[in-house]
């Protein structure tokens, strides 16, 4: 038996996931949580063997911060990360953080309850589109954008000068400048406004 925790910010989200999942007898949702401080407070109370797990709950900790925080625990459930979000910085922070699997709100129910039983296996589980941009960045290291250079692009697509850059990743103007010239260079562009541009057509914030 799976023992599954759903952690989502909507309501009606979780509601659809419960009915699709107890339909199954392998499996039990032991509980559900609209934030990411109550899904890791559930799970130092209570057994859990999978986490469902969106990105994004609003203001608080995200659920990169949760994955992180639940796979550090004595006994950290494993977590599969279920979202609309598919951008690279997403993708590979929730992966850093230590989710066995990502996937899009969009899989078909069947897929979706394979991902589940894969990965409350412990398994690795992408969906087609997520493999396939993982498969793309692989393919293209050398023009794809680490991911402090995409937390730089990020503070400057908010309207960050690169002093105010420095001061909120605690790095020096000189380094900020570096990064910017290797995102140009990246991106094949020459000003701020096009890297944004450039780095949104690509998905990569």
């Amino acid at each position: 038996m799976i023992r599954l925790l759903l952690a989502d910010d909507h309501a009606i989200v979780r509601a659809g996931l419960r009915a699709l999942l107890e339909s199954n007898p392998d499996i039990a949702v032991v509980g559900d949580a609209p934030t990411a401080e109550a899904a890791v407070a559930f799970c130092t109370t209570t057994p859990v063997d999978l986490v469902l797990m969106d990105l994004s709950f609003g203001p608080g900790r995200s659920g990169v911060d949760a994955t992180a925080q639940l796979r550090a625990l004595e006994k950290p459930p494993h977590v599969l990360v279920v979202t609309n979000y598919d951008t690279d910085a997403d993708i590979l922070s929730a992966i850093e953080a230590g989710a066995c699997g990502y996937i899009l709100k969009d899989t078909p129910p069947t897929e979706l309850l394979a991902a589940v039983r894969s990965a409350a296996a412990g398994e690795s589980v992408l969906s087609p589109a997520v493999a396939s941009k993982l498969m793309i960045r692989v393919r293209r290291a050398d023009t794809t954008l680490s991911p402090r250079e995409i937390e730089v692009l990020r503070l400057v697509a908010n309207g960050s000068s690169n002093r105010e850059i420095a001061k909120d990743l605690f790095l020096s103007e000189t380094t900020i400048k570096s990064h910017l010239v290797h995102i140009y260079a990246k991106l094949g562009v020459r000003s701020r406004t096009s890297a944004v541009a450039r780095a949104r057509e690509q998905g990569a914030i």
